[in-house]
């Protein structure tokens, strides 16, 4: 039977470069996205002719939406094997101070409660298929941001959950993992001039900015190390050692 990988946020750089791995492995992917249908599209147009795909657009903080894109994950493809809960939203950099609720609920909405019940609702399945979770946090969320309080905290809440849920389903064989990117100049960092990227290329130990297929790379070890779980592999050319 063919393996099935669900990767949320996959018409992201680094969500799209994901996919495109686990694809060039013989998966079947399921690509979750809010928005850029345009961008799934051309993601879907770049994979291997002979990858089954299946495009499912859904907002992971509105809880009907997300519980139907569960049930048609377990209708359509049955059991998955690797989940990849990728999807996540930045805020502009600004102080903490002029932080706002509306902000906050934003980013826990998309980065900690969306992946967080995406997982209770394919626990199931992952139990079944013995397979592995592989939750994306943020060097942010190992050593903190300045001026990206609410994102640093969302990103390690999620550290948090993958330590925790790594015990709890340890015993069914389900590895659960996280992968803690360095600065990948997507779009989420478009933001960024060319001043601020060679600020942390010349501060990162391997002297280069990190590219959504690193990541890809850290994420594909992970789903697939049957003895490593409960991890958080910062992919960050070494920026917080």
């Amino acid at each position: 039977m063919k393996q099935i990988a669900l990767i949320t946020g996959a018409s992201g750089g680094i969500g799209a470069a994901i996919a495109r791995k686990f694809a060039a492995a013989g998966y079947a992917v399921a690509l979750q996205y809010r928005n850029n249908r345009e961008a799934i599209e051309q993601l879907c147009g770049s994979l291997p002719q002979q990858t089954d795909y299946l495009c499912v657009r859904c907002d992971l903080t509105d809880a009907n939406e997300t519980e139907n894109l569960a049930a048609e994950m377990h209708k359509r493809l049955g059991p998955i094997s690797v989940l990849v809960n990728c999807a996540g939203v930045a805020l502009p950099q600004k102080l903490f101070s002029e932080s706002t609720d509306r902000e906050y609920d934003l980013i826990f909405d998309t980065n900690v409660r969306g992946p967080m019940r995406l997982t209770r609702l394919l626990s199931d399945d992952l139990r079944h298929s013995r397979g592995s979770i592989v939750n994306i946090s943020s060097m942010w969320g190992v050593a903190g941001g300045s001026c990206e309080a609410l994102y640093s905290a969302s990103k390690a809440a999620i550290i948090g959950f993958t330590k925790a849920l790594a015990k709890e389903l340890g015993p069914s064989g389900v590895t659960v993992n996280a992968v803690a990117p360095g600065l990948i100049p997507t779009a989420m960092n478009a933001h960024l001039s060319e001043e601020d990227l060679e600020a942390f290329r010349s501060e990162t130990p391997l002297l280069r900015l990190g590219t959504p297929e690193d990541v890809a790379d850290a994420v594909f070890y992970l789903a697939h190390a049957r003895f490593v779980t409960g991890q958080i592999l910062c992919c960050d050319g070494g920026y917080t050692i």
